[in-house]
Parts: C-alpha cells; structure tokens; sequence
C-alpha cells in the first residue's frame, strides 16, 4: 500500500509547479500590458473589454505557435527516446520565454513559420 506521506507529498510538489507555470503565464500578461504596472490603463468598459480581448487572442496565438514548437520537438526520434513519462507529464505550452517583447520583430508576412506539425495550405 502507498504512503500517504508520499502521496501528499507529490500533490504538494505538482502544486507549487503548478504555481510556478501560472505565475510565469502572469509575468508574460504584465509584459503584453506593460504600461500602468501591468493593469488595464483605463475606466472605460468598452476599452477595457477590448484590451482583455486582445489579450486573449494574443494568449491563444503563443500558445498554438508553442504547441505546435513542442510537438516537432517530440516528432525528433532522439527527444522522444530521452523523455520520462514525467517529463511528458511536465510538458506544457505555457512558456514565453523565446519572446523578446522589448527587441526589434522583424515580420516576413510572405513566409509561414517553418514548423513540421503546422498545417500546409497552397
């Protein structure tokens, strides 16, 4: 039978990991917001409505270009040969740490990104 010393344990130490993702996800909101301290620089309802929007659609766009990044590294035979069942477990498309938010982006509107698992249109 399990201790459940170690169980609680394990749930205490998936806690705080998750935690840390949600904290990293807010550190990357207070980026996208960086005027105010990271808060909606407004009263007005319309106008803080669309700055939540946008985020949103700015949240859904990091995390969908990162799925896809994480499933070409797990399409790498070698990647997926090193990987434990924990650290598949770990995974998750809650990073930004590629994002450079105070550099210079340079936007080739011409080109699609080269990733392995994206969609390939015409």
């Amino acid at each position: 039978m399990p201790d459940p010393g170690e169980a609680g344990a394990f749930r205490r130490a998936g806690s705080a990991i998750r935690v840390n993702v949600v904290e990293s996800w807010n550190r990357a909101n207070s980026v996208i917001f960086f005027g105010k301290g990271g808060d909606i620089a407004t009263n007005r309802r319309d106008e803080q409505e669309l700055s939540v929007l946008c985020l949103r659609v700015l949240q859904a766009a990091l995390v969908y270009v990162n799925t896809l990044m994480v499933q070409d590294v797990l399409a790498d035979e070698d990647w997926a040969d090193q990987l434990t069942d924990a650290d598949r477990r770990g995974l998750t498309p809650l990073f930004w740490t590629h994002v450079a938010p105070y550099g210079e982006v340079k936007l080739d509107m011409s080109s699609r990104l080269t990733l392995a698992n994206a969609p390939h249109q015409p």
